[in-house]
């Protein structure tokens, strides 16, 4: 009977794979399976069944649905809601949606998944494999997800950072203008015209909505919620509640920038304390332990002399 090894294996799994990539390749360019279904074909005719897009919505799953998008419905499910994703999506500033988030973090995962084949391959081959490889594919996809997902946190943190620092000055230009006798709208069209940062074109958005027919303090209440920043929820809040009492917005505006700006320095001092602490760690495990050594070793080399 004839026994096979790790490498007889491993070049299996090589040329399986390659067979069956060549083999979907050659099916997907088939006529039959390449061309449009019939009721994708038919569905701009029939508009009264479908939606906009000419996809089926009645009940029941849909006929001309491709398996890519069945298996990305299935992996929004899988990975969560999207309400949630599309608000951290808007923090981050990407102008993507849920969905293609979603088809990019499938495509990151199953990258993951063939880095960690090759990497399983590439050890069997060079004599190295073991039964515990079996998981590094499986950990690799896991991690490509993750690491996608982890970008996406940190550029939304990024950026609700700059407009937390943005703020003030921009508090203060919107006094300025008020100060200067232009209305609330007036001021923030201005400062969105000449401002370049991330509040100047989140405060874009807000005068093209009020300029389509919003109403100024629910389009601000919506930007406050989108962006979850304590201190803008703050100003917004207190500008809307200016707003609807007939307040003096000046004053408002210059309180919220002089609370702001103390707002910032507290942060920045919470910081500096961190950095601080995170600066004792080479300190107290690399530098202290080291002059220890050099100030203990030769004391004992001598008496080990000496002993002698």
């Amino acid at each position: 009977m004839m026994a096979f090894t790790a490498g007889d294996l491993a070049y299996a799994v090589v040329l399986g794979t390659s067979l069956g990539v060549g083999v979907c390749l050659l099916v997907s360019l088939a006529p039959r399976w390449g061309a449009p279904s019939l009721a994708r074909r038919i569905a701009p005719y029939i508009r009264d069944v479908t939606d906009a897009r000419g996809l089926d919505v009645t009940a029941g799953p849909p006929v001309g649905v491709s398996w890519a998008t069945m298996l990305r419905a299935r992996w929004a499910r899988f990975a969560g809601g999207d309400a949630a994703l599309g608000q951290r999506l808007h923090r981050a500033g990407w102008t993507i949606d849920p969905a293609r988030f979603r088809v990019r973090q499938l495509a990151w995962a199953i990258t993951g998944l063939a880095a960690g084949g090759v990497i399983v391959v590439g050890l069997v081959l060079a004599g190295r494999g073991s039964a515990a490889l079996g998981l590094l594919p499986p950990v690799t996809a896991v991690a490509g997800a993750l690491a996608y997902d982890a970008w996406l946190t940190r550029a939304a943190k990024a950026r609700a950072a700059r407009i937390a620092e943005e703020l003030p000055t921009v508090l203060e230009f919107l006094s300025l203008c008020l100060s200067a006798g232009e209305g609330i709208l007036d001021s923030l069209r201005r400062v969105s015209e000449v401002g370049a940062g991330e509040l100047t074109t989140e405060l874009r958005g807000v005068v093209v909505a009020v300029g389509t027919g919003s109403p100024l303090s629910e389009s601000l209440a919506r930007l406050a919620a989108g962006l979850e920043i304590p201190s803008l929820t703050r100003s917004v809040d207190q500008l809307v509640a200016a707003i609807e009492r007939g307040a003096p917005l000046a004053h408002v505006l210059q309180a919220q920038a002089l609370d702001a700006r103390e707002d910032a320095k507290r942060t920045l001092i919470e910081r500096a304390g961190r950095k601080e602490i995170y600066m004792l760690f080479p300190l107290v495990f690399l530098i202290l332990p080291l002059s220890v050594l050099f100030a203990v070793f030769p004391g004992i080399f001598m008496l080990r002399l000496g002993l002698g």
